[in-house]
């Protein structure tokens, strides 16, 4: 996608750009939580690294597996218009008709956490790996339900076998479906490249998205959603944190003129929180 954006903007010939596959730490580990092994940095370590080390010139990322602090050395240079934003329930058609104490399979501690302020007698097993493999585990009859993104089954031309689940029922991570390209802040070439294809409104909202994280001092263990979208020139930005079990959940919503507003945002969530919530942030 990046490659045709690229192609289509400067004219390009179709093998003008190279694609470098890289394999990261998170495709590699599939048994444990993400929490349990580094968090987000198991998918951009690699990349970064080839980064730094003159290997590429810019690296793709899912945006919402984008660490909240990034090197210093290393910008976001674009973002391509945002996917559908909504989760997916594979293996029913709505949280609520699941069977009394259904297994549902995810590593997402806010899926995890929304599905228990919705459904508390549900019980969670950990689903790890790309697509194929959380079908292929629900298949197996490992669980009788899953959580996807819907924007990751639309790409792969898969949507028809995901019921989206409206965001006023459970708002989605930060910066769910929003592809992000990085740079070094320093390649003057590349970063000017790069800018043609920036769509500003994905853009402007998972900053926001990004700078509520930065402010609650989210990490990958910390169950928050948040969600920013365009009002005339405002940003609204929609938040919800929670505790592991789904048991206290604090929403809250603000309308912005800038990303760094997101911050008021982020201390009313927490001072309207218990100490137990919010011992998960660092805010």
């Amino acid at each position: 996608m990046v490659r045709d954006a690229l192609v289509a903007a400067h004219g390009l010939s179709g093998d003008a750009i190279e694609i470098v596959p890289i394999k990261t730490s998170g495709d590699r580990i599939q048994d444990r939580a993400l929490a349990e092994v580094g968090g987000k940095a198991l998918w951009t370590k690699e990349l970064d690294r080839a980064l730094t080390a003159g290997e590429i010139d810019f690296a793709v990322h899912s945006m919402k597996d984008v660490e909240t602090i990034r090197p210093v050395e290393i910008a976001i240079a674009a973002m391509l218009p945002r996917a559908d934003v909504r989760d997916c329930l594979i293996g029913a058609d709505d949280v609520m008709t699941l069977r009394d104490g259904a297994v549902i399979g995810t590593s997402s501690p806010r899926r995890s956490a929304q599905l228990l302020r919705l459904r508390p007698d549900l019980r969670i097993v950990l689903f790890r790996g790309n697509v194929a493999s959380r079908l292929a585990k629900l298949a197996a009859g490992d669980a009788d339900a899953t959580l996807l993104a819907a924007a990751g089954l639309d790409r792969l031309g898969q949507s028809e076998v995901g019921h989206p689940i409206p965001t006023e029922i459970m708002l989605p991570a930060p910066a769910q479906g929003a592809i992000g390209i990085e740079a070094l802040a320093a390649n003057d070439v590349v970063m000017t490249m790069l800018r043609a294809i920036v769509h500003q409104p994905t853009h402007d909202c998972v900053l926001v998205e990004r700078a509520l994280l930065a402010a609650l001092g989210a990490d990958c263990r910390s169950p928050v959603a948040a969600l920013a979208q365009y009002e005339g020139s405002s940003i609204r930005l929609r938040a919800e944190i929670l505790t592991e079990n789904g048991g206290e959940h604090v929403t809250d919503e603000a309308m912005l003129a800038a990303p760094e507003e997101a911050g008021a945002l982020g201390k009313r969530l927490l001072s309207g929180a218990s100490p137990q919530l919010r011992a998960l942030f660092a805010g």
